[in-house]
């Protein structure tokens, strides 16, 4: 029933999108509209992602959105963003504010431009996340789970806070940076047992945290060097009955990106060294610091202006000192294939249209780190090797 009820919430949001799209030319100068909308079946052979999907198939990831900027002058923009994302246990459709923000320039000329953002900022992660949420501007259906885990989205994305930013044309080519300070949402449970191995009587508040992206873009754009350092804070406050003591999360990464565009095809590669410490949890929870590992490599190549294929290697652990997940299991009995993942990947493209696409995708996947905790509630029925299929419509405008 409750199925039912999305879907024909779906139905009535694509009406308003075309209604929408009718009224665009009618937009005041300066204001830009945009919207987005894609329905996804997905199908396991063991575990679960974004829905029921073992030995089934699931409707249960459907993404709505729409985007509205607003060019007031040359030196101040806003923009902000409305979605509805479900995506099995981990979202379940309610509307939400996406991001919103003030764009103010301090100063700009033909070469450089330096400024501002305020308000809900997209976070500058890697070379995928500030597009992420729009089906047409990720490279497959599931961006690489190693970097971009979507179990995580609503941390990563966007947060509040404020961040400093400054665009250069350099001879060697176009240099940009950002450096933000933020406070993450981490009180989601998906977030929770992230951190903490598991859902927890009390709530982790984020504090004043970092995030900064060096971007060069060499041969007008044709090379993508990026370096994306992050540094979250937070502390676990405990509730009743709680075994654990008032902690202190330390989360840290360094993410190496780049991307080589050539006239038919695209080579990608992101590796990113994450640190994690916890102290101060009392007896029942040590504190602790581990080192974690992720990468992926990734090709995608334009059979004809309608057709791509694309094919990638992704491949994720937990603690680089346990990289098997023997040790982990037998402190904790969870399975060992828990702290690790690797993934290969195969996926086609058609593009119908400027508004319309569809898309197929495969994963063979060795190892559940990223598999979403809401759709696996038990971690001792999960099976270490497991396969996915996922077949997406999208639309925009």
């Amino acid at each position: 029933m409750k199925q039912a009820i999305f879907q024909l919430g779906t139905l009535l949001m694509l009406a308003c999108i075309s209604t929408a799209t009718r009224a665009m030319d009618n937009l005041p100068d300066g204001v830009q509209l945009h919207g987005f909308a894609s329905q996804s079946l997905i199908g396991t052979d063991h575990n679960n992602f974004f829905g029921q999907t073992q030995d089934s198939a699931s409707l249960g990831f459907t993404e709505l959105g729409a985007n509205i900027s607003w060019r007031i002058n040359p030196k101040v923009q806003m923009s902000a963003q409305a979605i509805s994302r479900r995506a099995g246990e981990t979202d379940n459709g309610t509307p939400r504010l996406d991001y919103a923000t003030l764009d103010l320039t301090a100063y700009a000329d033909e070469t450089s431009r330096y400024g501002l953002y305020l308000g809900k900022i997209k976070n500058p992660y890697g070379l995928y996340n500030e597009t992420r949420d729009v089906a047409f501007a990720r490279p497959s259906i599931l961006l690489p789970q190693s970097i971009y885990f979507d179990r995580l989205r609503n941390f990563s994305l966007a947060s509040p806070g404020i961040s400093l930013y400054s665009q250069n044309r350099l001879a060697i080519g176009d240099l940009s940076m950002q450096i933000s300070a933020v406070r993450p949402n981490a009180s989601d449970e998906e977030s929770e047992r992230t951190f903490l191995g598991k859902s927890q009587p009390g709530n982790i508040d984020s504090k004043t945290s970092y995030i900064g992206r060096l971007l060069l873009e060499p041969n007008n754009g044709r090379l993508k060097l990026a370096l994306t350092g992050v540094q979250i804070n937070a502390q676990y406050q405990p509730g009743g009955g709680d075994a654990l003591q008032a902690g202190v999360i330390d989360f840290r990464s360094w993410i190496l990106s780049a991307q080589y565009n050539a006239e038919n095809w695209v080579l990608t590669s992101e590796y990113a060294r994450r640190r994690l410490a916890q102290t101060g949890f009392g007896p029942f929870f040590p504190n602790g610091t581990t080192y974690g590992t992720s990468y992926y490599v990734q090709g995608a190549y334009t059979l004809s202006p309608r057709w791509s294929v694309l094919a990638r290697y992704d491949y994720s652990v937990a603690d680089d000192a346990d990289k098997d997940g023997i040790k982990f299991q037998s402190k904790s009995g969870r399975p060992a294939y828990s702290r690790f993942a690797q993934d290969w990947t195969a996926g086609v493209t058609y593009n119908a249209s400027r508004s319309w696409q569809l898309r197929g995708e495969y994963h063979h996947v060795d190892g559940t780190f990223w598999l979403p905790y809401g759709d696996n509630t038990n971690p001792a029925s999960t099976a270490r090797y497991w396969n996915m299929w996922l077949l997406q419509a999208a639309y925009r405008f």
